[in-house]
């Protein structure tokens, strides 16, 4: 039975993809700060742990263990100005947004994990009003791309960068920009998590190998402003 490892797959895009490992047999390792109204902890291994404790990552992975596959989905967006952003702020989005899926892919990919898919964003190719989300998501693509060169090939390692998804992480964007992104869309709708839970899910067990070191855009059709 193969192992896969999801961070954040408590809620969101990750709930859904926990359930799609889950309905697929997968032996499922989820990471995140809490567990309230988690409808699977029968089913997976839960770990309470915060990943802006990067320092720690290490010790954690070491007691995780080997895993097949690494899901870096966890992270945190604030859509706050650029100059009035705490610095405890950065700090958090640099941390978990960036160097912590880093940390996971340096340490997982040690003991013997052969796929890597990043939940990166659109914010990371066209930028962002929440500059530092932005950053760290841009960041993330690139770190996608650099590790397959790293790799060559032993690890198959791809990010998706989808635009808003139906999710928490939503109310946290203003309404007039999302009434604003709904109108370039050529369905006029977000993207549902289990849309984008399927091509993580592809991309973490069946695409090609060819396919690497590549970000797959979901955004409908969209490069909003």
């Amino acid at each position: 039975m193969k192992r896969v490892l999801i961070t954040g797959g408590n809620k969101g895009i990750g709930l859904a993809l926990t359930k799609m490992f889950v309905d697929l047999e997968y032996e499922v390792v989820v990471i995140a700060r809490d567990f309230a109204g988690f409808v699977y902890a029968e089913k997976v291994t839960c770990i309470e742990y915060d990943l802006t404790d990067v320092a720690n990552i290490p010790k954690l992975i070491s007691s995780i263990g080997q895993v097949d596959i690494l899901i870096n989905n966890a992270g945190v967006m604030y859509s706050l100005p650029f100059d009035s952003y705490p610095s405890e702020k950065v700090q958090t989005i640099l941390n978990l947004n960036l160097e912590a899926p880093i940390k996971l892919i340096e340490e997982c990919c040690k003991l013997g994990t052969t796929r890597v898919v990043n939940n990166a964003s659109i914010a990371g190719e066209i930028g962002h009003p929440d500059i530092w989300y932005g950053v760290t998501k841009a960041g993330i693509i690139n770190a996608t791309k650099s590790f397959s060169k790293v790799f060559q090939g032993k690890v198959i390692i791809n990010a998706i960068a989808a635009s808003p998804v139906e999710t928490d992480m939503l109310e946290t964007i203003p309404l007039e920009r999302r009434e604003a992104f709904l109108k370039t869309v050529i369905s006029g709708r977000f993207a549902t998590a289990e849309e984008v839970a399927k091509t993580m899910l592809w991309l973490a067990t069946e695409s090609p190998e060819y396919i690497n070191g590549t970000t797959i855009d979901i955004n409908n059709g969209s490069y909003p402003r």
